[in-house]
């Protein structure tokens, strides 16, 4: 039993996103919660569904700071079960569903969890990643189940009489999120009910969401933070969820689903915009969009305002973090896109933030450096990493590894990651700012720059291109045409052309691998 306060059970009390469906539950029983493929589910269905799941989870061994894997779609079922876990005070972990097995693996054994709720068309991964570790107990199939396995409709079959949720305090982890991995292996971020509740009321605030008249429209895969971290809101204000299917990204699809559902609150990543924006009649169609917002990558100030003048009337937001921030820490909205252009707007007020140089100490508006947090919103720490935990949160701040410079306004604008920055002949080369110049180039769909071993320099920038159908473009051309726009030192001294770039399994661009592919195209004398 919960311990009670004036007789009112603690648990009940408690902020986090299990008591808020209970709460729309009582209260709105029968509006929407969810919509997934034409299929409504309303508030009481959820609370339904995930006190049944964890009634199940709870028969099955499932407890108090338990990890539960989820390697899932989009679907209202896979929210479901993050309550259903989260309900017992256990932990879900969900996983890329983009990762090898191998890496899916690493994360099973590193969560240190023998019970994984996958997706039908997924469970071959997962029966690939069992050959490298045997870890897994429990299967539970989203689908029809195979041998060893067993059917999540069996467990939503179970009746839930009797069941009783344990207290769960706001500090209790509810997810494990892993890190991308770009320069190692994956960390679990652990994030708790107090980050979530922080992470939702930054969402209310920068979408100024006030009352249940919205249609959010997700597309952001739930395995991500930008998934869980964007609809949070969603759980305490009310309002419905529209989830999109995950698959090959059609954006002409997608803005048929925004102007058949209504959709008020979208969010998509730059790429997904630029795509967006080109849709032949995007400009007459009959939308109701409020919010644009994107995130997750750098956009260029050409795809900014190429969304403002193709969504004249929306608010365009852009929100700016990382995984172990919930995610967002800075924030741009719309009346500052205009005259503060690339910037990724000030930080949200949830969040102490500093700027400090190598030796700690703040730099001057203007100058680089690096963006340290402390708030509500940050991580309590990697799970099971007690050295990685103890670098990242030196000096008592978390260090982001953004490499950043605010204006007197208080405007930030992201220079580079720090592990990213090129030292070209002992100048600093920031590998962002020279990819949002060439982003502009008419010829230049994609960009990325990365730094190679020069005998004179040291390191030298050069660009990866993809370029537009048919056309061409070497280093002597691309320097003219950057002429005044980048001083001569942070020009690419070499072009690349190729066909896509290289992508992690959260999309972003892998400069390993073209560092790779660049050393051994051009090996150092």
């Amino acid at each position: 039993m919960s311990e009670a306060t004036h007789g009112i059970p603690a648990g009940v009390r408690r902020n986090h996103w299990m008591n808020q469906v209970l709460t729309h539950a009582a209260m709105r029983p029968d509006a929407t919660a969810f919509k997934h493929r034409g299929e409504v589910t309303t508030w009481s269905g959820v609370a339904a569904h995930m006190d049944t799941l964890a009634a199940a989870l709870q028969r099955r061994g499932v407890g108090f700071g338990d990890r539960v894997l989820m390697l899932t779609l989009n679907h209202t079922l896979v929210i479901e079960t993050v309550f259903a876990i989260n309900r017992l005070g256990a932990i879900a972990v969900p996983m890329n569903v983009r990762l090898s097995p191998a890496e899916l693996a690493y994360i099973i054994d590193d969560a240190d969890g023998d019970v994984v709720v996958v997706d039908q068309p997924l469970v071959p991964l997962i029966a690939a990643a069992q050959q490298a570790t045997s870890r897994l107990k429990r299967i539970i199939v989203i689908g029809e189940a195979g041998e060893g396995q067993e059917p999540i409709s069996a467990l939503l079959a179970e009746p839930s009489d009797g069941f009783e949720a344990p207290d769960v305090p706001e500090d209790s982890p509810c997810l494990i999120m892993y890190t991308s991995g770009t320069t190692g292996r994956p960390k679990g971020a652990m994030l708790d009910h107090l980050n979530m509740a922080a992470q939702s009321l930054t969402v209310i605030r920068v979408n100024s969401i006030f009352d249940e008249r919205d249609v959010s429209f997700l597309t952001a895969p739930l395995f991500h933070i930008a998934g869980l971290g964007s609809i949070g809101a969603n759980f305490i204000v009310g309002i419905p969820t529209v989830l999109h299917p995950l698959g090959a990204f059609n954006p002409e699809e997608i803005v048929d689903a925004w102007e058949r559902e209504g959709a008020t609150i979208v969010f998509n990543v730059p790429q997904q915009w630029q795509a967006i924006c080109a849709v032949p009649g995007i400009r007459e169609r009959d939308l109701k969009l409020r919010v644009i917002s994107w995130g997750a990558a750098p956009a260029s100030d050409t795809l900014l305002r190429t969304m403002s003048d193709t969504f004249p009337d929306a608010l365009n937001v852009a929100v700016f973090g990382q995984t172990e921030m919930s995610p967002i820490t800075c924030a741009l909205r719309g009346e500052d896109a205009i005259h503060k252009l690339g910037s990724v707007g000030r930080p949200v007020v949830t969040v102490q933030h500093r700027i400090v140089d190598a030796d700690f100490n703040d730099v001057a508006p203007g100058e680089v450096g690096e963006i340290v947090y402390r708030g509500p919103n940050l991580m309590q720490g990697y799970w099971r990493k007690p050295e990685e935990t103890a670098k990242a949160f030196e000096n008592g701040w978390f260090h982001s590894g953004d490499l950043v410079k605010q204006d007197a306004d208080g405007f930030v604008w992201v220079v580079d990651r720090l592990k990213d920055m090129i030292i070209s002949g002992g100048e600093n080369v920031y590998c962002a700012e020279v990819e949002n110049a060439l982003f502009a180039h008419p010829k230049i769909v994609e960009a990325a720059v990365y730094g190679r071993a020069d005998e004179r320099w040291g390191e030298v920038p050069v660009a990866a291109v993809v370029l537009k159908p048919g056309e061409t473009l070497d280093v002597t051309e691309l320097q003219a045409w950057l002429g005044d726009r980048l001083a001569r030192f942070k020009q690419p001294k070499d072009v690349v052309p190729i066909e896509a770039l290289p992508r992690n399994a959260a999309g972003k661009v892998n400069k390993v691998a073209l560092r790779e592919a660049d050393r051994a195209a051009v090996p150092v004398s």
